[in-house]
């Protein structure tokens, strides 16, 4: 058995529980083990409810005191009841689980595990699992591995597949030559992946996750290197000189660019006009202004007689450039012939774009990658100005050389990585800062609070949309049993649809939606009509909502302080005042610490770098990013030791063996070879 087998081939695995796994991203045994849990729980002996404190997970052996009739409140049937022992009460929530009326007997002795959290004076678990005491003093002391999951795919049914592949699987030679395992402490592969889903200890978990984000970092940065075509100095094809345009542009508009902003123009200028073509990378925090500075670039390049193309991570945003272009040609005469180009497009509007295209009537094109995977064929493309969601790998490069040669390339982030780890992350790009935020933008404020805060926050959100603003409420999994204790979008919309107002309107919006689907929502939400948008972590890419003031976030304490940074960004765009609501359920004092990190500072730079200091290995598995650097275990923050690591290991190999044909590098030019191949357009999936 080896990684390509079909997971359907395990014993126990059909074709529909072959279905749902395929829901997971599972279809073989190598994506199969390639799933790692997304947390392990190791279940305590049970307390007395008196030492059961709020922000912990715990169990407690109870007497069913009193149990009230299940409530209907619109879609949603809530169960309350309560418990004691001899040290004191708690109080019992469980949602749409009417029948557990009927299980649940006044009386009787039942063992529930769960998050307590404070209400008032009184504690309360919300949802919390049913055990018989056997079955949870078997649980008792081993580390459980927790998976993501879907509707009907058991925790369990993951964990068995997961053995059984184990033990059949066929692991692949060492690709590491021994001296480069003994330098960086590295375990096996096979050690790993076997402590990674079960592993004997925290100890032997951290080992087996060095090795595997050092393999995730290592690949990456290898083929980062190995692309000499991103990094070498090409001779300038297009070289281009500064026109009265951008001045008169800027004389026209209603504010004046930052010193930053400025700074960054000037090096934008100097690339285009020097013997070499430009590779830069623009990094600023949400709201700083590199839209703006980006624009001036294009507005250059068609003032010099080039095309330009303006690519966004969404159809939506896309046409929200578009729309903004368009607006700019009209008020301030642009030098700009501007043209849409995305993938939902009918077949005859593609045709006249690409003939406009073609001919070089169109100067600007703003689209998606439609824009270099559609069958487009460009006059003079001389500039491409991307976001960090659209780093070029070598196929795009290779796209992008059969449409022009060698055009001058933009890319854009807004993730506030400091410049130790950007200098290893952006090795083949020169970068520029932009470390200042436009004077008249308000200041987001921010609170820091646990759930008990919920009644106040949904107050606040039905007094802001009354006032015709929106708001986001951002959960970290899409749906019920992906992880325990952790809000989802599906769920909590119907709970929001209960706690507000029948004439507030709310959708949700998440990953596994379809593409048509997803734009629908987020064009509703740009449109107004909807007021309360519910939603994974999605929206950090989404759109420009200038009305929506509010962003809470459930479950706060799962993200890393920059993820939660770019999620803030979201709101504060335009002129009334935003505001931001962190919520954790877990009450520790450490953790509350670290979120009021938030509360104190809006500069993205700065929250970066205290998440480097404050994220170590004991904050393994928080939401997964969604940004550039999405690795499948690894995160830039909490192993930025594993990353440096990789680095300096791949620089040597390579000093040593840049081809890498010598025997000992066989196979690892092997897995090079095929993870370059299996990246299609984009070799940073790694």
């Amino acid at each position: 058995m080896d990684r390509s087998t079909p997971v359907t081939d395990l014993k126990g695995i059909g074709e529909k529980t072959g279905q749902l796994f395929q829901k997971i991203g599972v279809r073989t045994v190598g994506e199969l083990l390639a799933h790692y849990p997304r947390e392990y729980e190791t279940f305590q002996p049970p307390v007395p409810i008196a030492e059961a404190s709020p922000g912990q997970v715990c169990a407690v052996y109870a007497e069913v005191a009193s149990v009230l009739r299940p409530k209907k409140v619109r879609r949603l049937t809530i169960l309350s009841l309560s418990v004691r022992d001899r040290s004191g009460a708690l109080q019992l929530t469980f949602f749409n689980m009417p029948f557990l009326k009927n299980v649940l007997k006044p009386g009787g002795f039942y063992l529930f595990r769960g998050l307590v959290q404070s209400r008032g004076a009184a504690r309360v678990m919300e949802q919390p699992k049913l055990y018989s005491y056997e079955d949870y003093r078997k649980q008792c002391g081993v580390m459980q591995p927790r998976y993501a999951l879907t509707k009907g795919l058991t925790n369990q049914a993951v964990q068995k597949a997961v053995r059984q592949a184990l033990s059949l699987y066929r692991f692949e030679e060492e690709v590491y030559p021994e001296e480069l395992l003994s330098q960086n402490d590295l375990i096996s592969r096979r050690e790993a992946l076997n402590a990674v889903h079960f592993p004997e200890d925290r100890a032997a978990l951290l080992r087996a996750r060095r090795r595997l984000v050092f393999d995730e970092f290592f690949d990456f940065l290898l083929l980062l290197r190995q692309n000499k075509d991103l990094s070498a100095a090409l001779p300038n094809s297009y070289p281009m000189y500064e026109t009265a345009d951008t001045v008169r542009f800027l004389e026209q508009v209603p504010f004046s660019l930052t010193r930053a902003q400025k700074k960054v123009g000037q090096e934008l200028k100097e690339d285009l006009g020097s013997p070499f073509c430009m590779n830069r990378l623009i990094q600023g925090d949400v709201g700083s202004g590199k839209t703006i500075v980006a624009l001036l670039a294009l507005l250059m390049c068609a003032a010099n007689g080039f095309q330009g193309a303006l690519m966004a991570p969404t159809e939506v945003l896309a046409a929200q450039h578009y729309e903004t272009v368009c607006g700019y040609v009209k008020k301030y005469r642009l030098a700009f012939s501007p043209v849409l180009l995305v993938g939902s497009m009918s077949a005859k509007d593609k045709r006249e774009a690409c003939e406009r295209i073609a001919s070089g009537e169109a100067n600007l094109v703003i689209g998606t990658h439609a824009l270099i995977q559609e069958k487009v064929a460009y006059r003079n493309l001389a500039l491409v100005v991307t976001d960090e969601q659209h780093r070029f790998g070598v196929r795009q490069r290779e796209h992008l050389a059969e449409k022009g040669k060698d055009p001058h390339v933009l890319v854009m982030s807004a993730t506030p990585i400091p410049r130790t780890l950007a200098i290893i992350l952006y090795g083949d790009l020169h970068i520029s800062v932009i470390d200042e935020l436009p004077a008249d933008r308000l200041p987001i404020k921010n609170c820091v609070v646990n759930t008990s805060y919920r009644p106040k926050a949904y107050e606040f959100i039905r007094r802001e949309v009354a006032a015709g603003r929106q708001a986001y409420v951002i959960c970290p999994q899409v749906e019920e049993g992906e992880l325990e204790d952790v809000e989802n979008v599906v769920d909590y919309t119907e709970r929001l649809r209960s706690a507000l107002p029948a004439d507030v309107q709310i959708a949700y919006l998440h990953g596994k939606m379809r593409p048509q689907d997803k734009n629908r929502v987020m064009e509703e939400f740009a449109a107004r009509h909807i007021d309360v948008l519910v939603s994974t972590t999605v929206i950090e890419v989404g759109i420009n909502v200038p009305n929506a003031t509010v962003m809470m976030v459930e479950n706060a304490e799962r993200f890393g302080l920059a993820q939660l940074h770019q999620l803030r960004g979201r709101v504060g765009r335009g002129e009334h005042q935003s505001y931001c609501i962190f919520v954790s359920s877990r009450e520790q004092k450490e953790t509350m610490e670290r979120l009021q990190i938030l509360n104190r500072s809006n500069d993205g730079f700065y929250i970066a770098s205290e998440d480097l200091k404050l994220r170590g290995p004991g904050e393994l598995f928080g939401v997964r990013q969604s940004g550039e650097f999405s690795f499948g275990l690894g995160d830039i923050y909490t192993d930025a030791d594993v990353l440096q690591a990789a680095s300096e290991a791949v620089e040597t190999v390579l000093a040593e063996d840049g081809s890498l044909s010598l025997p000992k590098y066989r196979l690892l030019r092997q897995r090079l070879e095929e993870t370059s191949g299996q990246q299609g357009v984009d070799f940073r999936t790694i």
